[in-house]
């Protein structure tokens, strides 16, 4: 069959007219086929996914008992193009509950469907060819991936173990600092856990003033903190100034199906977001935003509860791990653990990446986690594995100690 004439008309962005050619399998991908192979290799043996970067439970019933009722109501089939008044208001009481922060609801706060969304909207308010984005890895591409497709340029800042998985902001330089735009921070951060503290948030501050950038503070594990009171950008002197924090329902209210998430802070850059928004989608679904009302006001209940979970489950991966010899620490926050990886196992397998090890995990192991090679070579362990009552998690908890305890790790 000839090659459709659309091969030669695709955007650059995506390939060009070698769209859809590329063989290079991608690590999710790869863990998807690895999963599937050890699975058939092992007929009968569980996989205990710790793989999966979303919570493990489903919303809590006053959120779903109230999407019943207001999926049930003629007044909600309408477009929220940029959201209802009420959802607004709830975001601002709940923002002013946990962290103590003042948000004007008409011109501060916007929802999202979801953070992804908003993410990828948010270079199209400010990059134009040649501008410059500067995100955090390993972390989320998003951000970085619009950047590029408009045309802009991407500066990887590395998450360091020694720098306590915090960026070096002094090692941009001046002509970086000119071009750049945005400045894209993730705490508690995936994948390592680690929390911004109070004074970095504050150099954060100070150089985006100095540089005419706009911080993008992605916070969708901000509730899920275990260092502390959870922290907004917006407690600090200036940060409304300089910062826009996006916010979701999904990590810290099980509801990441649901697709609702909210940006908030400067409010021109809320407008600009709005703005552009108000072309790519027509809103989330208003029952939906009902519910998630129902979910922020009950945040002092709901939270805590989801919170203690994955520190419990957090807090035995780590005491397992560090009696196998590996160096775990508490994260500070999220539902991750991120551990480097070892050299490989007395008298036997050497491990070259944290994708090496990772696929061993599953293939010898049938334990799935995900690899993170960006800054030396780490694993990421997520407390989220399916275990509905505490008596399953501490089974799935021995069961993964068992299958490691016969390896010995060389470091």
């Amino acid at each position: 069959m000839p090659e459709s004439y659309l091969q030669s008309i695709f955007a650059d962005r995506i390939g060009g007219n070698q769209f859809g050619k590329d063989t290079k399998i991608y690590k999710f991908e790869k863990i998807k086929r690895a999963k599937r192979a050890a699975i058939a290799a092992h007929p009968g043996i569980e996989l205990i996914d710790m793989g999966v970067g979303e919570p493990d439970d489903k919303a809590f019933p006053e959120v779903v008992s109230t999407l019943a009722v207001e999926a049930d109501k003629v007044e909600n089939r309408f477009y929220s193009d940029n959201g209802c008044t009420e959802f607004k208001e709830a975001v601002a009481k709940y923002m002013k509950e946990l962290y103590g922060v003042d948000l004007d609801p008409a011109t501060e706060i916007n929802h999202s469907i979801g953070s992804k969304s908003a993410l990828t909207l948010l270079p199209a308010c400010f990059i134009n060819p040649g501008d410059l984005t500067a995100i955090t890895v390993p972390g989320y591409p998003v951000l970085g991936t619009w950047t590029k497709y408009l045309g802009g340029e991407v500066l990887n800042l590395p998450l360091t173990k020694e720098n306590h998985f915090l960026p070096d902001l002094d090692s941009i330089t001046a002509d970086q600092r000119k071009r750049c735009k945005l400045l894209y921070l993730n705490y508690p951060n995936n994948p390592t856990g680690a929390s911004a503290s109070p004074e970095f948030y504050d150099k954060a501050i100070a150089f985006a003033k100095e540089n005419q950038i706009l911080l993008v503070i992605d916070a969708a594990y901000a509730p899920l903190n275990f260092a502390g009171k959870p922290l907004s950008i917006f407690s600090r002197p200036g940060g409304k100034e300089v910062a826009v924090e996006l916010h979701s329902m999904s990590k810290g209210f099980n509801m990441t199906g649901w697709r609702l998430g909210w940006v908030c802070g400067n409010a021109l850059a809320v407008k600009a977001f709005a703005t552009v928004k108000d072309n790519a989608d027509s809103g989330q679904f208003l029952a939906i935003q009902k519910a998630a009302i129902a979910g922020l006001a009950n945040q002092a209940k709901i939270t805590p509860l989801i919170s203690e979970k994955y520190a419990r489950r957090l807090q035995a991966l780590v005491n397992m791990l560090k009696e196998l010899g590996f160096d775990a620490k508490m994260p500070d926050g999220s539902f991750y653990l991120y551990v480097q990886i070892p050299k490989g196992i007395k008298d036997g397998r050497r491990f070259a990446s944290g994708e090496d090890f990772s696929q061993w995990l599953i293939t010898e192991k049938l334990i799935s986690t995900v690899p993170w090679d960006d800054v030396g070579n780490f694993v990421r362990f997520s407390a989220t594995f399916v275990a509905p009552t505490l008596a399953e998690e501490q089974r799935v908890l021995q069961e993964v100690k068992n299958r490691l305890a016969d390896s010995v790790f060389e470091f």
